[in-house]
């Protein structure tokens, strides 16, 4: 779909080159800049997953022919992905401004988790940070429970990567019918606190309270986990009526009265106690097999190991093995078609290709 677009990654941790790994798997050539000392991070390795479907060459940034190199790739660039603190890339020379001189339509994507500006712009800061100081945070848990998510998905995939490959892509459209480039600012707070939205327009029916458990969502019996008789888990989220009729009417519950008032947040505690027993009694394996196609709402909580083996995901072929690891397929889908997984690549394994491209012979 991307076919014909370059972008140039400087290579970073996390949601930067998950973005990237994206629009590679969308088509675009993306040749990232890996850094001749790696990024120093346990949370890095040297092959990694998301390098997959790129060329990578490596470039010691502190020299200067380096620097030469990396503005001769961006001359040619349909756009540009950073990760790093802001300032640090005009200190390089390779700024938007840098390099927006040689290449107009260049669109520049800003990777940062407090943004370009404010008072914690140049702090540190991962994940949690950022979704904890915007309120995304806030109703990740039941009342007395500690707000945890999964981690990474919230701040650094959604709020992030997911809102820097939108800029991007608005951004190289733009370009293609004006000619002028931009810069994208992505920040993690931005991003995780729009994500919020959806849940905010709940306010407007009285249904969202700021107290955890007390909303729609976070406090009901019919949308929560429950714990089972083998300490594995069912989520379960019936929302609406005749879901939530259908899911009574499997556990043999349609005629209690323990169980009507749906929408009644006076008597959730007692109803989730309540099912909390019944869930209690009985195996994982049990309940999936009794809700099994069922428009009840209900499934189980798997972990991705166990989730590749579960049919639908199968059938869709979502977890794939790629070197030895588990890896989600490429998504969104386009025509029906099976996306396609590239192949990892290797530092500096394109370096001779990447010279040509520019020009130049290797000489680095």
């Amino acid at each position: 779909m991307l076919s014909g677009v370059r972008i140039v990654e400087f290579e970073a941790l996390g949601p930067a080159p998950f973005a990237g790994a994206m629009l590679a798997e969308l088509g675009a050539e993306v040749i990232v800049i890996h850094r001749a000392d790696g990024v120093q991070s346990p949370a890095r390795t040297g092959h990694s997953p998301l390098d997959r479907g790129k060329k990578s060459i490596v470039l010691d940034l502190k020299q200067e022919s380096a620097r030469e190199i990396a503005h001769q790739l961006c001359e040619q660039a349909d756009g540009v992905i950073e990760g790093l603190r802001p300032g640090v890339m005009e200190r390089l020379g390779l700024g938007p401004d840098d390099l927006r001189t040689t290449n107009a339509r260049l669109v520049y994507g800003r990777m940062t988790g407090w943004g370009q500006r404010g008072p914690r712009a140049k702090q540190a800061g991962h994940d949690f940070n950022y979704a904890a100081l915007t309120g995304a945070l806030w109703y990740a848990s039941g009342a007395g429970d500690r707000p945890q998510t999964p981690p990474t998905v919230v701040g650094d995939i959604g709020g992030g990567a997911l809102y820097l490959v939108i800029g991007m892509l608005t951004g190289i459209l733009r370009a293609r019918d004006t000619g002028q480039g931009c810069v994208v600012d992505a920040a993690i707070v931005d991003g995780a606190a729009h994500m919020m939205n959806l849940l905010m327009s709940l306010q407007s029916n009285n249904s969202l309270s700021e107290a955890r458990g007390q909303s729609l969502l976070d406090g009901p019996h019919w949308s929560r986990c429950y714990v089972c008789s083998d300490e594995a888990y069912m989520s379960v989220q019936c929302l609406e009526p005749k879901f939530y009729a259908q899911f009574l009417d499997i556990l043999g519950l349609q005629d209690t009265d323990a169980f009507a008032e749906q929408y009644n947040p006076k008597r959730w505690p007692d109803q989730s106690r309540a099912l909390a027993a019944i869930f209690a009694a009985k195996p994982q394996s049990h309940w999936t097999e009794l809700f099994e196609g069922s428009d009840a709402c209900v499934a189980p909580v798997y972990s991705p190991w166990q989730a590749q083996n579960d049919p639908h995901i199968q059938d869709r072929g979502i977890w794939q093995e790629v070197d030895g690891m588990l890896c989600a397929a490429p998504a969104p889908r386009f025509d029906g078609a099976q996306p396609r997984i590239g192949d990892i690549c290797e530092r500096d394994a394109h370096r001779a290709e990447i010279f040509k491209m520019i020009g130049r012979h290797n000489e680095q």
